[in-house]
């Protein structure tokens, strides 16, 4: 049919130019559909359709998924990784809930029982409330393993394996943590005084900081998602598109960015970033710049903060970052500028004194 494309596309992906010279990608795994994508790898228009081909059919069964005992907490997870809930989550937090769900099934009690093993239709309050505790030295992690196990005892009530929910009345853990570090201004200066216009490190701050995307979003990214200075993103981890106007900062860093990939981020070898290969690679640049504590989800936070001090309103804020949840956005606005926003509310009160 013609020679395979060099362009490393997204996992389950397989391309090759047909005998007109044309690309041709199609998604194939074991135990799932072959289906037809349009358009370039990482394109919005790919990327839908590619997300689509995975979550919209069934998930094949495990091999040794047979050899599971009936009613057992890993025939549920089976029984859980086909349901439609799991389905339809986004890739990332698919692997996530899978990881979770795969390690607890391997680990043992204290009788050297496999928790795997175990019937769940016997798993009771108590019992969750000690596996929680067993994780408490670790919060953010204690509180998304009861989330995974919620979903599993959703599920299987929904199955008629279970006639109640044990994890209902089961509080999360209250984590004291502003999460993390939001740039200040000081740091952005800083950080663009040690990597300059031009080098990639500049490039995919300016992508960071003036779109207020996630990682995972922002390494899809390409000339192909920006028509007539408007940005079109579809985030990962929602599905949520988004039209952004581009910054005219960003949009002169990107002018001079080569134009020859896909996406406008590479690694050195000139491929597409991963989203966690792109964070350990932007720890590196900050690193750099001698700035420890500064991360890319940071820029994330600093772009809410810098629309907070412009004055402008949550559901503004919301329009660019993607938050379904006002509260987030709250969360994410906390370091604005506390003077700034003061004096602009004290100067409203004067114009309004002196007027009357």
């Amino acid at each position: 049919m013609g020679p395979h494309l060099m362009r490393r596309p997204p996992k389950y992906v397989h391309g090759f130019l047909d005998r007109h010279g044309k690309p041709r990608f199609y998604f194939r795994r074991a135990g799932f559909k072959k289906v037809p994508l349009p358009g370039l790898p990482w394109s919005s228009q790919f990327m839908e359709a590619y997300e689509q081909a995975v979550a919209g059919q069934p998930a094949p069964i495990d091999a040794g998924a047979r050899r599971t005992k009936p009613g057992s907490m890993r025939a549920l997870a089976v029984s859980y990784f086909q349901s439609v809930d799991y389905r339809f989550m986004g890739l990332r937090t698919q692997r996530v809930y899978r990881g979770l769900i795969e390690r607890f099934c391997e680990e043992a009690d204290k009788d050297g029982n496999k928790f795997g093993d175990k019937r769940a239709a016997l798993i009771g309050r108590e019992h969750v409330v000690r596996l929680i505790a067993t994780k408490a030295n670790k919060p953010e992690a204690a509180n998304q393993f009861r989330k995974v196990l919620r979903a599993m005892m959703k599920h299987a009530v929904e199955i008629g394996l279970r006639a109640d929910d044990p994890t209902r009345d089961v509080r999360s853990i209250r984590v004291k943590s502003e999460g993390f570090h939001s740039w200040s201004d000081a740091e952005i200066a800083q950080f663009e005084k040690r990597h300059p216009i031009g080098s990639r490190a500049r490039l995919a701050f300016a992508l960071l900081l003036y779109t207020g995307q996630r990682r995972s979003d922002i390494v899809r990214l390409g000339r192909q998602h920006v028509r007539a200075t408007v940005l079109t993103v579809r985030q990962q981890k929602t599905g949520t598109e988004l039209l952004i106007p581009v910054h005219p900062v960003l949009q002169a860093i990107l002018n001079d960015t080569p134009k020859d990939n896909m996406t406008f981020l590479t690694t050195q070898f000139g491929k597409p970033f991963t989203s966690n290969g792109f964070g350990n690679w932007f720890r590196d640049q900050c690193n750099a710049a001698e700035l420890p504590q500064c991360s890319a989800h940071g820029l994330r936070k600093a772009a809410a903060r810098w629309l907070a001090e412009a004055g402008c309103t949550a559901h503004e804020i919301a329009s660019i970052t993607g938050h379904a949840s006002l509260k987030q956005v709250a969360h994410y606005t906390k370091a604005a500028d506390q003077g700034r926003l003061a004096s602009a509310a004290m100067e409203k009160v004067k114009t309004r004194t002196s007027s009357g």
